[in-house]
């Protein structure tokens, strides 16, 4: 008996709720992505480097999709329910990662701090960094630094935490209370691009 593709990868794919009721994390056994480095794609358009993000968009019902560390976020539009759609979603993504193909076509240096940042800026981004952006991880999304002037901080959050009902609740009660419980010189915290 003669078997083929003997080094076909194997992978072992899991599905994750998180807080966004419209948006499911799949988990895969390997990383998918360089550690802190994330992609967003919020339309087809957007996903024109990244092949699986593409395939993805010929389903109707995706809206977005997110890819990070370990996982891929898929969030759907709202009028499908997860039960008529996850499993294909699942298998898609399942059949995609098995084939070996890249996922991204280049990868995008990750630029947590630069040397031109002021002191307070490189301690908002390790804050950010250290503290709030395993949390955030963890519910299918990212969280990165934007800009910072006069007091107020600007972060674009992205994946499950795009559009997600309670993320502005996260964003205030959680975020923005922790910058300024740690940086006295914070004074808010404001989503970008949501």
């Amino acid at each position: 008996m003669e078997t083929k593709n003997i080094d076909k990868r194997v992978v072992n794919l899991y599905m994750e709720s998180n807080p966004n009721p419209n948006s499911l994390k799949f988990v895969a056994n390997f990383m998918l992505m360089p550690d802190g480095v994330s992609y967003d794609f919020p339309n087809e358009a957007s996903a024109s480097e990244a092949p699986l993000a593409s395939e993805l968009f010929k389903y109707d019902f995706v809206d977005r999709v997110f890819y990070m560390s370990n996982f891929i976020t898929v969030t759907k539009k709202e009028e499908f329910a997860w039960e008529e759609i996850k499993d294909q979603i699942k298998q898609h993504i399942q059949a995609f990662l098995e084939s070996g193909k890249p996922i991204i076509k280049d990868t995008i240096q990750d630029e947590l701090f630069d040397e031109n940042d002021s002191e307070t800026v490189k301690k908002i981004k390790g804050i950010l960094d250290e503290y709030i952006r395993p949390a955030v991880e963890q519910d299918g999304g990212a969280i990165s630094f934007h800009s910072y002037h006069e007091g107020v901080v600007k972060v674009l959050l992205q994946g499950s935490c795009s559009g997600c009902p309670s993320s502005t609740v996260t964003l205030k009660a959680g975020i923005e209370n922790l910058l300024k419980r740690m940086l006295p010189e914070v004074t808010s915290v404001e989503a970008e691009g949501i």
